[in-house]
């Protein structure tokens, strides 16, 4: 009992509820907001996408999330050991060992990923887009992306700054670095929307975004939303679970919960206004996909007055949400082997910085010396992403809600949520929020599932 005392009293956390909500939106913030959100936006008939979308995050997305934040805030513990912790005895253990698995796998191809954004952002900075034709900047990518040495350079930088970070802990390190990084991110992407959106034939864009277009929704639509507001908000795979284990017991969860959500989305449309004024614009198909990022835009700022600045600004913001992500996939995993095998957290760092490095290093050359190797008919870093997406995400965040809403039960969560009775929370909102957890995320999630399996 001492022994565990001492623990729990070492144990980090975040120092100021503006700390929590900032890193809790750093690990919500990522490339899904920058890089998919618009395309998909542009794929699914714009506003028409954007508000099927907001549904579906207050729906299932922020349930998913309560769920997380109710299991780590109650269970002050890293992955496993929350759902072992809050159910002793059984095998619900096997959720938070999904989660951390689900992360190593994440983080594994998004390092390289990340390492994109590093090197365009050195591009930008090198002035390399300028007077790029879109031939020539999709040979850019395509022959970089492919190499073998220059990618895993810049894997290796991306995941030196992401350890860089953890390795400070949660107050010095996480919470320090979301206190500036993230206000800079949304400045950064709200100058880059105000130049978009004020450049000559930006209205056609601007009408896209805000003026639904019903014609054009299907039932991949909705399914496209759904999955993007929940793989947007990091649900299934502990994120929130781990960052919810360093929040104090007076924090107000459906707050913070609501906040992260709203801040998620607020910049994801931030996003889809920082890009498709420009796209229309410049006379370009909205409906790009994912070279929208590192071909089409490249060729906007070429074209662009001051484009040099703007290319500048949006590949640091990109690096910055990539940052934010992988800080919080790291810290699942250092955390759980801190609290599982007892690491010091450098130790801990360093290990896991080994490991990923490797694995990110064989993602890196399945896109180019190693593309040969295929398992089910995928390069290694298209099957890292679709047993982390179409997989681990949704089996986790199925288990999740069902531990939170069912094994917990009505009792605890509404403990949880009302700080033991010393905040107040309406009746009408408390039975909204369990039925929410109870039946309609888990049905979302299953729809995800049924569609992935039929694809």
């Amino acid at each position: 009992m001492k022994n565990s005392s001492t623990q729990a009293a070492k144990r980090d956390s975040f120092a100021s509820s503006f700390g929590v909500l900032v890193a809790m939106a750093g690990s919500a913030v990522g490339l899904g907001n920058l890089w998919r959100f618009p395309y998909l936006v542009g794929e699914n008939g714009g506003a028409a996408f954007i508000l099927i979308y907001l549904g579906f995050v207050v729906l299932a997305g922020l349930p998913v999330m309560l769920a997380e934040f109710i299991i780590g805030r109650r269970s002050q513990s890293s992955a496993r050991s929350a759902f072992q912790k809050l159910a002793p005895g059984s095998h619900w253990g096997i959720v938070g060992v999904l989660g951390v698995i689900c992360c190593v796998f994440i983080i594994s191809f998004y390092s390289v990923v990340g390492g994109w954004c590093t090197e365009y952002l050195f591009k930008a900075v090198r002035f390399d887009f300028t007077d790029g034709s879109p031939e020539s900047l999709k040979t850019m990518f395509s022959s970089f992306s492919t190499s073998t040495w220059l990618p895993i350079i810049n894997h290796t930088v991306f995941l030196v700054l992401t350890a860089g970070v953890v390795i400070a802990g949660v107050q010095n390190g996480i919470e320090k670095f979301s206190k500036v990084m993230m206000p800079l991110l949304f400045l950064i992407i709200i100058g880059i929307a105000v130049r978009s959106m004020t450049l000559p034939g930006s209205g056609p864009g601007i009408s896209f975004l805000f003026r639904p277009d019903w014609s054009k929704v299907t039932s991949q639509t909705f399914l496209a939303a759904l999955g993007q507001a929940f793989f947007s908000l990091s649900l299934g795979s502990c994120m929130v679970v781990t960052y919810a284990s360093y929040v104090k017991k007076d924090a107000k969860i459906i707050s913070l919960s609501t906040q992260t959500a709203a801040a998620d989305t607020v910049f994801a449309i931030l996003a889809g206004c920082a890009i498709m004024p420009a796209v229309f614009a410049f006379g370009i198909s909205p409906g790009e996909g994912p070279d929208l990022v590192f071909v089409t835009l490249p060729h906007i700022f070429s074209q662009m007055p001051v484009g040099g600045v703007i290319a500048i600004l949006f590949f640091l913001a990109l690096l910055l949400a990539a940052l934010t992500s992988s800080i919080s996939m790291l810290e699942v995993i250092v955390a759980f082997c801190i609290e599982e095998f007892k690491m010091k957290r450098k130790v801990a760092v360093a290990l896991v910085f080994f490991f990923i490095w490797v694995l990110g290093c064989l993602c890196s050359l399945s896109m180019g010396p190693l593309s040969s190797w295929k398992v089910l008919g995928k390069n290694i870093f298209d099957l890292f992403d679709f047993i982390s997406a179409d997989f681990l995400m949704l089996i986790g965040g199925l288990l999740i809600v069902v531990f939170a809403g069912w094994k917990l039960g009505k009792k605890v969560v509404f403990d949880e949520v009302t700080n033991g009775g010393t905040h107040h929370v309406p009746a009408w909102l408390l039975k909204t929020m369990l039925f929410l957890i109870r039946y309609v995320a888990p049905a979302a999630l299953l729809a995800i599932a049924i569609f992935q399996i039929h694809e």
